[in-house]
């Protein structure tokens, strides 16, 4: 956990002065329940430094800030005691509920430019609903290291599909309805697996179809709340119930979380959104794509 004890000092502290996890948790008798806001300055800043990072690539790369959002999330959930097998899920389930704000936010700057294809939307989202709720339901099934291994191959994908940035025949459009529905259905499961607006599956699939790569930008933004709201609902719906949950948790979201990182993303995606249609965003996605390998080697290491 050295990356995390680097970035995030406040998060230690707790180990530092020997306090147990099942104090963190509250399991001992008597013991007093914490406030679901009662946290530390330091951490109120961290989140809200992690929350201005995802929103603004939310704008800049349509990646709606997963691939960042549930590795830290979780060493800010794992720091502070609580079981391994609710961290990696109750990231992935508040990643995809800041999603439902950033995607609002992201997707208004867009449309002023006309960069949404809300045809495209229409003909993706029934399949994406229902592939978010499925999906939700297949995560929280398995293991917690199980899911954790599969996000770390999803970031690595992601970055490689960067790096490659593959151009696509002339001749590609659009497949037909079941097509769009049938792909749909595959974004929203993955996305909701892993805590992600999609961005990685859906930008390569309308690139590919010689969707102009801001439309497509613009387009995965708008499809990031469809995925977010159903993935949302049935990680809350799974995860009723559970002993030894953090305080402030609804089913597998983390509430604290997703308000102060909601709150600061909301500011900076539309700044990533404008930035991103005034410079070749194409070397800097490059760049992104090394930081998410590491992401991705330390999630397996871990």
């Amino acid at each position: 956990m050295v990356l995390a004890d680097t970035l995030f000092p406040s998060l230690v502290s707790g180990r530092s002065r020997g306090i147990p996890a099942s104090a963190a948790c509250g399991s001992e008798p008597g013991a007093t329940q914490p406030s679901p806001m009662n946290i530390e300055p330091l951490l109120i800043v961290e989140l809200a430094l992690l929350g201005a990072c995802t929103g603004f690539l939310a704008g800049l790369l349509g990646i709606g800030g997963g691939m960042l959002m549930v590795p830290f999330v979780t060493f800010i959930l794992a720091s502070k005691g609580y079981p391994e097998e609710y961290t990696v899920k109750m990231a992935v389930a508040t990643s995809l509920t800041t999603i439902c704000f950033t995607s609002l936010s992201s997707v208004r700057a867009h449309h002023r430019r006309g960069a949404v294809l809300w045809p495209i939307v229409r003909l993706l989202t029934p399949g994406i609903l229902l592939g978010s709720l499925v999906g939700a339901q297949v995560a929280v099934a398995l293991p917690g290291k199980t899911l954790s291994i599969l996000f770390a191959f999803f970031v690595a994908f992601s970055a490689t599909q960067m790096f490659l940035d593959r151009k696509p025949k002339p001749s590609r459009t659009l497949p037909g309805r079941l097509g769009t529905f049938s792909m749909g259905g595959v974004i929203g499961m993955v996305s909701s697996l892993v805590g992600a607006g999609g961005a990685f599956i859906s930008v390569p699939f309308m690139t590919w179809c010689n969707v102009k790569i801001h439309h497509a930008v613009g387009t995965s933004a708008a499809l990031g709340f469809p995925i977010a709201l159903a993935g949302t609902l049935g990680y809350i719906w799974a995860g009723q119930g559970l002993p030894q949950m953090p305080p402030g948790s609804i089913g597998y979201l983390y509430l604290p979380g997703l308000l102060i990182i909601s709150l600061v993303s909301i500011c900076t995606a539309p700044l990533g959104a404008r930035t991103a249609h005034r410079m070749d965003i194409r070397p800097l996605k490059k760049v992104f794509a090394a930081v998410l390998y590491l992401l991705a080697a330390y999630f397996l290491l871990r």
